[in-house]
């Protein structure tokens, strides 16, 4: 993929170690310089992951891995897909390129100081502009494909329906009445709204949590605990999605994006690979989009499916008595459920099957489907997708079929 030329990579190269032990200082110092001179970027950055650090970090570790696998960089292609279509959803510009790239390049100079050569300074441009115009071609095809919704589009919320003590479904459809364009479930979309306490507007994916349908799409919204900041304080509420619980009601606008997301199972695709579904607590919504659309779908509504499941508490758990009785209703689709903490009224065997985390070794193998060229998509937590992948390739599954969902500002591997 590279372009750059042998003095250019080796200058790069030599940046890997104060990269490794300066790049969170450098990225935080662009963030806040940029964020200054251009205070209307701060509707584009989320605030949360600013005030947590946690984008300073994630760009931070983009950039390291960048330098580290510069012989390579095929390695990170997958994060730039990811990058790309996050990207295209919040309709980031190719002009906001320019200003990141020079504020970039200015806070590294200014952390580095006399270690930031001319030469050094050269490369590092040209390294960026390779990924900045990389991304920017992707963006521009993934719009091009978005049949002319290029920009935020108003939606309202016709319904709101609590799900859980933790989880509530909106249901969203165009103000304009226009049919909706179908997605790949497991395909998420941004939503964006004013958030008072900043005076910006904030925008945030959420996974689609049903089929296409023409008429609305449904996201299923966690209600975040507070947020801790940086110092390790606790910082404030997650912006948005307490605003939907609290404060967005049936009626209200909201602006939508084209759905988007790499993520996904493609009904489309004709196989009998099993299809093999972990999930935990609200990672549970792309695995709900995929198993209605799969039962919908005549021509993939025999496709074997397991879904496999960990829920916090009984209370906590949402779509859990929709999802087990699709199960009952369909014979190519079984369920294992975990509860942690099940209500007195639950019953084993019934509303759930182990009273623990996720243990995938206490799961019958034929869930699993290890035997045959099984397919699985993981969505949870970072922790949990990281341990079930870990535990897929130790039974032996090939990295390639093992597909995880990265929420967040995401970060490319080293």
């Amino acid at each position: 993929m590279t372009a750059l030329n042998h003095d250019q990579i080796q200058a790069i190269k030599a940046t890997v170690p104060v990269l490794q032990e300066h790049g969170v200082t450098v990225t935080s110092r662009f963030y806040s310089n940029m964020l200054s001179d251009y205070p209307d970027l701060n509707n584009v950055f989320n605030q949360s992951n600013q005030a947590n650090q946690h984008q300073a970090k994630a760009l931070a570790g983009s950039l390291y891995a960048y330098a580290t696998n510069i012989d390579d960089l095929g390695r990170v292609s997958p994060a730039l897909e990811h990058i790309s279509h996050k990207h295209a959803s919040l309709y980031i510009r190719p002009d906001q390129y320019d200003i990141v790239g020079r504020y970039l390049l200015m806070a590294m100079g200014e952390v580095l100081g006399e270690a930031f050569t001319p030469a050094i300074q050269d490369a590092w441009a040209a390294a960026y502009w390779e990924v900045a115009n990389l991304l920017i071609g992707i963006e521009k095809d993934l719009l091009a494909e978005a049949d002319g919704w290029t920009d935020w589009r108003d939606f309202r919320i016709v319904n709101k329906v609590h799900e859980s003590s933790e989880v509530t479904s909106f249901y969203l459809s165009p103000v304009d009445g226009k049919s909706l364009p179908s997605f790949k479930p497991g395909q998420y979309i941004s939503v964006q709204t004013n958030v008072p306490a900043l005076k910006y507007m904030q925008a945030r994916q959420y996974s689609l949590s049903d089929a296409p349908n023409p008429r609305y799409y449904r996201i299923s919204v966690k209600k975040e605990p507070e947020i801790k900041g940086s110092d390790g304080e606790e910082y404030h509420p997650a912006y948005i999605s307490n605003l939907l619980h609290e404060s967005r009601n049936i009626g209200d606008v909201l602006q939508v994006s084209h759905p988007y997301g790499e993520f996904y199972l493609d009904p489309k695709e004709r196989t009998d690979a099993p299809i093999v579904l972990l999930s935990a607590g609200v990672g549970l919504t792309p695995m709900v989009s995929m198993v209605n659309t799969l039962v919908q779908d005549s021509q993939s509504s025999d496709r074997t499916i397991s879904w496999i499941h960990a829920a916090r508490s009984s209370e906590a758990q949402a779509f859990g008595s929709h999802m087990q009785e699709t199960a009952k209703q369909h014979d190519n689709i079984s369920s294992v459920v975990f509860n942690k903490k099940p209500s007195a009224q639950s019953a084993k065997g019934v509303d759930y099957d182990f009273q623990s985390r996720m243990d995938l070794d206490v799961v019958d193998k034929g869930y699993l489907h290890l035997d045959k060229p099984a397919v699985y998509y993981i969505c949870g937590p970072s922790s949990f997708m990281t341990d079930m992948a870990e535990k897929l390739k130790g039974y032996g599954v090939d990295h390639d079929r093992i597909k995880l969902e990265i929420f967040g500002t995401g970060m490319l591997s080293a």
